[in-house]
């Protein structure tokens, strides 16, 4: 379980409405996954700004997140009732439906998430077995900060505040740190 996706990216640009579509087809996906597992379900995808959802960088980062999760699983000895990793043109993305509760899963994956330089880059979504997506706030934990300042990560997304060479310059530093340790 926990396969890392090849490293054969397809490195292509996407349009709005491609990434658009990806989004709807990935709600689709976990509300399949719930109805059929009714469990816990962690939906987890890379942040990547800009047209090109799949490369070699976001795989890297997507196989160490994957590497996190495989870890935590087996730490906490949470039964994983299914797993499926797709590797799309929108970006690499893995659905687990995890028969441990639902809070403590988003804890435990926030933590993930901090420990790894490159675990800014991660997002572990978490769904309880009726669906609900539980979020950072809900569980008190400040919201994600930017790449390139310390400003919510909202915030200079929506304002735009930073360029996509700033932000991907970013990235790199992030994803070769990561590989250095």
């Amino acid at each position: 379980m926990f396969h890392p996706l090849p490293n054969s990216p397809q490195q292509f640009a996407i349009t709005l409405s491609e990434l658009l579509a990806s989004r709807d087809a990935r709600q689709t996906r976990q509300q399949t996954w719930l109805q059929s597992h009714q469990v816990t379900l962690i939906s987890f995808t890379v942040v990547i700004p800009g047209p090109v959802k799949d490369n070699q960088w976001v795989r890297d980062i997507f196989n160490q997140g994957l590497c996190a999760l495989k870890q935590v699983v087996s730490e906490r000895q949470w039964v994983i009732i299914a797993q499926q990793s797709l590797a799309l043109t929108s970006g690499p993305e893995c659905l687990v439906a995890v028969d441990a509760p639902a809070k403590e899963v988003k804890q435990r994956m926030i933590e993930a998430e901090q420990q790894f330089a490159v675990g800014r880059l991660w997002d572990f979504d978490v769904f309880t077995a009726q669906g609900q997506l539980l979020s950072r706030q809900q569980l008190g934990v400040t919201e994600r900060r930017c790449l390139v300042c310390d400003q919510p990560a909202k915030v200079c997304a929506r304002q735009r505040t930073h360029s996509l060479s700033e932000i991907l310059n970013q990235i790199e530093v992030l994803a070769n740190a990561s590989i250095n340790h």
